[in-house]
């Protein structure tokens, strides 16, 4: 076999070798794991469907499996709203390609703090006397503080939503700027409307980005689990806090079992927003 014949194969090699070493192998380890067998003390390696069975008849999963369902339904769909018009803003209504640059930083500025701190600052906001139920009751809009607006399923959305629109944001920007503007002139041109040249041309042909953008959302929302555990008050639950609390516990078959099952699961979502937008042929 001559060098050129192999030299492809040398080139993928190395990001062969990091995939299967920092991907393929911690999940396969994963898997085998959540066959094993434990009790309150430890593991057994073993081979057994317990974990499983457990799980999957278990009425208190199935809903915490529908609980993180809604919340990624939601925080997509609010996330896509205004991740679309953001982007369409900085698209096509900012002319000059310094400020749209600028403008796209000053959304990213909140990524140089943590996750935590960003989540965290929303509880003197919307706490029973935190600056939110403060200035409405000081306006007489409301007579007492407004009970949902902490410690709630109303939290956790925004929180999720304020953490995760910028993965929305970026690359339906990227893909509306790629946009051929003669396009949109001559739908003008051939009498259509800002609604007609919106449907029929913008949003087909920003797919690609509401795809990829979606998936981005929905795999950080199916595995999160420290805003639950924050913006709920431990008064909701979610796969990933389950998790958590099943490794606290030192259930690390059980853990291992609903990760397989979470993967599978976020693997099927991203499938059938793939079947619904071919990214690589749209791109």
């Amino acid at each position: 076999m001559t060098l050129s014949r192999i030299a492809p194969y040398l080139q993928a090699t190395p990001l062969t070798l990091i995939l299967a070493a920092f991907l393929v192998l911690p999940i396969a380890t994963i898997v085998m794991v959540s066959f094993w067998d434990y009790d309150s003390i430890q593991i057994f390696p073993d081979f057994v469907f317990t974990n499983y069975e457990e799980t999957i008849t278990s009425s208190v999963t199935w809903k915490t499996y529908l609980n993180t369902l809604k919340y990624t339904v939601i925080v997509w769909a609010v996330t896509l709203l205004v991740g679309f018009w953001v982007a369409y803003y900085l698209a096509f209504h900012i002319r000059s390609t310094t400020m749209q640059m600028v403008l796209f930083l000053v959304c990213t500025i909140p990524f140089l703090t943590s996750n935590i701190i960003r989540m965290i600052s929303w509880i003197p906001f919307l706490g029973r006397n935190g600056l939110l139920n403060q200035t409405l009751m000081s306006m007489g809009l409301i007579d007492q503080p407004l009970e949902f607006l902490l410690f709630s399923d109303f939290a956790v959305v925004l929180a999720m939503v304020h953490l995760y629109t910028l993965f929305m944001v970026t690359p339906i920007f990227n893909t509306l700027m790629r946009i051929d503007r003669a396009l949109i002139e001559a739908a003008r041109d051939a009498g259509a409307n800002a609604f007609q040249i919106l449907t029929n041309v913008i949003i087909p042909l920003a797919k690609p980005g509401i795809a990829i953008g979606s998936i981005f959302v929905v795999t950080l929302v199916m595995g999160d689990f420290i805003t639950v555990r924050f913006m709920s008050g431990g008064q909701s639950a979610s796969v990933g806090l389950m998790m958590a609390n099943q490794i606290a516990l030192l259930q690390y078959p059980a853990a291992a079992a609903n990760a397989v099952i979470l993967l599978v699961l976020v693997l099927l979502l991203v499938a059938a927003i793939l079947r619904i937008v071919n990214i690589r042929k749209e791109l």
